[in-house]
């Protein structure tokens, strides 16, 4: 992997842990979650109170590709996010391997997406397990959804969000138009994402655990987010 490459893909995450940390520690720390560059999630065009932006419900969302293909942008506005908290960082990753993959390895042939927008890295071998990280290069992401439909066999971290550094927000978007699961929505543009229920639930119950710690990243994340 190119340097270039390594850091486009370390811009994608907001990581408060990793895995050694969840191990060693025997739980995941809340607010490790990847929404996008920092600047797309937290520093997005938000607009005034009382404004919408549409976003995806990722519930609703079965990756039919669409987003990919009929944004009005050259460049899909929406990205694959990781949500760290979610994932089992497994090594047979049903979102990264292609079904029909010879080996589990990083070779282009054995990857389910066709930019190699999903970066694996090896974090740690435990009681004869081995654990993998998977961020997201946003800058090789186009939006097809193939990685959330293989994630969705497992623990479904892995979904789709509408950037908001980069949506133009059209008063009638054409990728809402097509859904097929009617997965679009608006959402106040001072919280303009959406995460899922399970991983909703997860972070509400982590709210205050990091009590006299400036900044709580959980609570910072939750500032974001429409709650549902």
């Amino acid at each position: 992997m190119s340097d270039k490459r390594a850091s486009s893909a370390a811009r994608v995450s907001l990581p408060i842990a990793d895995r050694r940390e969840f191990l060693s520690r025997g739980t995941r720390v809340a607010g490790a979650i990847a929404l996008g560059t920092l600047g797309g999630f937290l520093a997005g065009r938000y607009g005034n109170a009382g404004e919408t932006r549409w976003q995806i419900d990722p519930d609703k969302c079965v990756g039919c590709s669409h987003c990919s293909t009929y944004c009005v942008l050259d460049e899909s506005a929406v990205k694959c996010v990781q949500c760290f908290d979610m994932c089992g960082y497994c090594d047979i990753c049903t979102g990264y391997l292609d079904t029909n993959y010879d080996d589990v390895s990083t070779a282009a042939e054995n990857q389910l997406c066709p930019t190699a927008a999903v970066v694996r890295e090896f974090i740690e071998d435990k009681a004869g397990q081995r654990f993998y990280q998977y961020t997201i290069d946003e800058d090789a992401c186009i939006g097809c959804g193939k990685c959330v439909k293989g994630c969705a066999l497992m623990n479904g971290s892995l979904y789709l969000q509408v950037m908001h550094d980069r949506c133009v927000n059209c008063n009638e978007c054409a990728i809402a138009r097509v859904c097929p699961t009617q997965a679009y929505t608006r959402v106040p543009s001072d919280k303009p994402y959406l995460i899922k229920e399970q991983a909703q639930a997860l972070y509400e119950s982590k709210i205050g655990d990091a009590s006299g710690v400036d900044d709580d990243p959980v609570e910072k994340l939750m500032r974001m987010v429409t709650m549902r």
